[in-house]
């Protein structure tokens, strides 16, 4: 179970790295971001390791990858700017 929340840390951890370097102008704080990106993986470790047992060790890595990047997506700002319609 160690095993399996320190690789699900570690894992949202190089997400959060990979989204600041990819989109670093559409995210906020580089350190909200890094702090994010394991807390998602770490909640989603823990909901698939109590969904299923934890014989499924790639399985609950998916499931921490999964909400992780859920969670790093809601930090996303429009690239451009807002539209709006003349009858709005």
């Amino acid at each position: 179970m160690l095993f399996e929340a320190l690789g699900s840390a570690l894992l949202g951890l190089v997400l959060a790295g990979v989204a600041v370097h990819r989109l670093s102008h559409r995210l906020p704080a580089r350190s909200l971001v890094l702090a994010t990106g394991p807390a998602g993986a770490l909640f989603g470790a823990f909901v698939t390791h109590t969904a299923l047992d934890p014989g499924n060790v790639l399985l609950i890595f998916l499931g921490a990858a999964v909400v992780s990047v859920a969670s790093l997506s809601l930090l996303l700002r429009p690239s451009g700017r807002l539209r709006r319609s003349a009858t709005a």
